[in-house]
């Protein structure tokens, strides 16, 4: 066997020669393919192994760096984690972006071709995939040791399609023709267990009999900029214990050979399982614990490599929970130390309150994540009791403090009683953290005034504000080529690190030059988003009209309605004042409804009747057209975004936690027509209230109007072009071959009305006048674009981090050698 210093290899440099011999190495001796064979996607699996190759020597050297330093690790648990594509942001990472490019060239592959063949990675869904990603982005270009720890689904929450103006789910196996930027690693796999049976042995639990699956771990390496670190993101995928039923297979039972591997192996197969049935509910909650079991058993076995004792376990390692679908870790921790490693309660209940953060990411009761003690108990026996073990001691110091106050602890407990009896997630993962972040001033404001008041009565040291941030890398310099180089230009490429540097162009805003060049690169992006629109869905827009965009998921606090509403009484006006100065606007939406959400899925089917009716009538003359682009997607969002003139950001005040489309689309120069709720605000305060278009109730007239009793039909009887838009939606004007089709969105409006649309309506027309006055003065207009870059440096996801890690993780950055940092 060779001595380890004999252990040589190649590495990869970064000229184009390099890249272009890398490159067709990969083709012939990874992909198997000369020219002669080479498809589109085998080229793309040889410029990715390239790339991959390109990362690995950081990715080593910042795992090696992690041990010799013996570093406090965080490792960020997260259901969701929406990377979007990796080619191209690899690229940008490492600096060889253009050096590729050309490489490509003189191979004869088409590169542009290749980078939109890359499918979006299927790992999430919104904002809180995205957040994620965009976190592990920074935690690599601060050089913070740490993972990122998520499910590897075979299937993404569903691909959309649109047929008759509904919306069609189709399954997105964005695996299919595999994931080259993926290591697996079969050497760290773990068994996960459910159901099953408990016997006490010596004050612990022996869990007997369980059902088994296998989790094996595939790791992806995402890399900071200037490579400065590569943090590893761990997925985990489930096989099946054992293999086929032979006997079953031999007697030609073939379904039944499978059967019992198949209902292992669902754990990771799709993301967001329909929760409509018990089958689906019970997966969501295997998948759940299945991923954090196997994070767990994976921390404590890599802090056991180097420490023989627990007692420095909170001192190295850091677990933070991504809302409450990792919080299953905590009694899982405590089964750990208690049962396998034979600690006594109170030093592992010691460690977990120091271990342990979360982020709160929702404030409504119907959001927060429960699960019914049955279920509970027959999939997890040994956590149950645990819970009541953690509820039990927690009610008890409860009633110390507070002795006369019986209605508390019915209030705080972990368990809810009335009616079926349900484990509260969010009480939990309070509990068991030593910090509990909401992300948004006014988010966290609400936080501590509402749903977790009781818990800031017991520890009100706990809670504090983590605004959410974006990562630049991917929002700016990637999404928006044209406006970066601009940026460049003036005040030089550092912002990329530290955003901060944007306020320079506050200088610039009135600089004629600069707005030209400004208003430019807004052109180009908008008629790039313009070609796709003409290629899906179809439909001719003018790049040079006032393109206003909401684009985000469908539901119906994020109340796309509204903004119908108001596309509907423009229309009605474009038609009774046709000679009236009416600026062409293109009024873009995109976003997916959970599939089993029916009202969300028929505002799409609206909006999508809207706009057949309105981009059919000549009578508009092109002032107005409407388009639903389906299938929204992180690749989807970096073209709709840089070519967005106005963002609509029009939650009901204190319903929105924070945001993060908000911060994206100002980051791009796109002006926010919004409510004064969730990182509007601060956007607002960073920006100047003069160059955001603020509309609306504010969350204390929100609570008083529904204390008093809301009446929506008093707004819809006091407002004539209101009236008039529902009684054309009541009327089926945009669904005459079935005019009762919106029902149900008519009823929901004048009958309850839970979101408060009717209450903003007028306000929020009077806003988009205010937006057309400016737009009709370009200066002006790009004067407010350019001072919403310049104030977006408050909302870098690398000021977010920061604040993690020296507030609440107590991480400190590697000290990392000059290869690692990029120099």
């Amino acid at each position: 066997m060779s001595s380890l210093g004999a252990f040589e290899y190649d590495k990869r440099v970064n000229t184009v020669e390099a890249l272009r011999r890398s490159i067709a190495n990969r083709l012939v001796y990874a992909v198997g393919k000369d020219l002669r064979s080479a498809t589109q996607r085998d080229w793309l699996f040889a410029v990715f192994y390239a790339v991959r190759d390109r990362i690995m020597d950081c990715w080593r050297e910042t795992r090696a760096q992690v041990e010799d330093q013996d570093a406090k690790r965080v490792y960020y648990l997260s259901m969701e984690f929406l990377t979007g594509r990796a080619l191209t942001n690899a690229m940008l990472a490492a600096d060889i972006y253009e050096p590729v490019r050309q490489a490509c060239a003189q191979l004869g592959a088409d590169f542009d071709a290749l980078i939109d063949l890359e499918p979006d990675a299927g790992l999430g869904n919104g904002g809180l995939g995205r957040l994620a990603a965009c976190f592990l982005d920074s935690m690599a270009t601060l050089g913070l040791p740490g993972m990122g720890y998520g499910i590897r689904y075979e299937y993404g929450m569903f691909a959309q399609r649109i047929e008759h103006g509904q919306q069609v789910e189709e399954p997105d196996y964005w695996l299919v023709n595999g994931y080259p930027w993926e290591f697996m690693r079969p050497e760290s796999s773990y068994t996960i267990r459910f159901g099953g049976r408990l016997v006490p042995q010596n004050g612990h639990s022996l869990w007997l009999d369980t059902e088994d699956v296998i989790a094996t771990a595939y790791d992806s390496g995402v890399p900071g900029h200037k490579m400065r670190s590569v943090v590893t993101m761990r997925l985990w995928s489930a096989r099946a214990s054992g293999g086929v039923n032979l006997d079953a297979f031999n007697r030609g039972d073939y379904i039944q050979a499978v059967e019992e591997k198949n209902q292992s192996e669902n754990v990771s197969r799709v993301l967001y399982p329909d929760d409509r049935t018990e089958h689906g509910r019970e997966l969501r909650l295997r998948q759940e614990y299945f991923f954090v079991s196997a994070s767990l058993q994976d921390i404590l076995w890599r802090y056991l490599r180097n420490h023989t004792e627990f007692e420095q376990l909170a001192d190295k390692v850091a677990i933070h929970l991504n809302d409450t679908h990792p919080a299953l870790a905590v009694p899982e921790l405590m089964r750990l130390l208690l049962d396998e490693h034979q600690l006594d309660w109170a030093t592992a209940w010691g460690l977990c309150t120091r271990i342990f953060s979360y982020t709160n990411h929702t404030l409504m009761e119907e959001a927060l994540e429960s699960w019914p003690v049955e279920l509970l108990t027959r999939m997890l026996p040994r956590h149950m009791g645990l819970i009541y073990e953690i509820n039990a001691r927690f009610l008890a110091e409860v009633h110390r403090r507070f002795p006369s106050d019986n209605a508390l602890l019915r209030r705080i407990s972990l368990i809810e009683e009335r009616g079926v009896r349900r484990v509260l997630m969010a009480n939990l993962s309070v509990l068991a953290s030593h910090k509990v972040n909401g992300v948004s001033d006014l988010h966290s404001k609400l936080m501590v005034d509402t749903i977790f008041s009781d818990f800031v009565q017991m520890y009100p040291e706990r809670f504090c504000n983590k605004t959410n941030g974006i990562t630049p890398r991917r929002w700016l310099s990637q999404a928006n080529p044209s406006l970066s180089a601009l940026i460049d230009s003036r005040i030089g490429p550092d912002w990329r690190r530290d955003l901060d540097q944007l306020a320079k162009l506050r200088e610039l805003a009135d600089e004629p030059e600069f707005q030209n060049s400004f208003q430019l690169a807004k052109q180009h992006n908008k008629r790039r988003l313009a070609d796709m629109i003409a290629r899906n869905p179809g439909v001719v827009v003018d790049p040079e009209s006032l393109f206003d965009v909401q684009a985000k998921r469908m539901h119906e606090y994020k109340r796309q309605l509204l903004n119908v509403l108001h596309i509907i009484t423009r229309y009605h006006c474009i038609l009774a004042q046709p000679q009236a100065d009416w600026v062409p606007r293109t009024v873009i939406f995109a976003g997916k409804a959970a599939s089993a959400y029916y009202m969300a899925k028929l505002i799409i089917r609206l909006i999508n009747d809207v706009a057949r009716v309105i981009n059919n009538d000549p009578r508009t003359g092109g002032r107005l057209r409407v388009v639903f682009i389906p299938n929204y997607r992180v690749s989807l969002a970096e073209i709709i975004i840089p070519g967005a003139n106005l963002s609509e950001q029009i939650s009901t005040a204190g319903t929105e936690a924070s945001g993060t489309g908000n911060m994206k689309f100002a980051l791009n120069g796109a002006l926010t027509i919004g409510t004064w709720d969730g990182a509007n605000i601060e956007i607002a305060n960073n920006v100047g209230l003069e160059n955001i278009f603020v509309f609306g109730n504010r969350t204390e007239k929100v609570a008083e109007l529904r204390g008093y009793g809301y009446r929506p039909r008093d707004y819809y009887e006091d407002n004539f072009e209101l009236k008039c838009a529902i009684d054309r939606l009541a009327e089926g004007a945009f669904s005459p071959e079935e005019p009762d089709r919106y029902r149900d969105v008519v009823n929901a409006l004048l009958e309850s009305d839970h979101y408060q649309l009717l209450a903003d309506y007028a306000d929020y027309c009077d806003y988009q006048d205010k937006v057309d006055d400016l737009y009709r003065r370009p200066a002006a207009w790009t004067r407010s674009a350019i001072l919403n870059v310049a104030g977006m440096g408050a909302f870098s996801s690398d000021r977010t981090i920061r604040e993690y890690a020296s507030e609440i993780w107590g991480v400190q950055p590697l000290a990392l050698p000059p290869s690692a940092s990029g120099s």
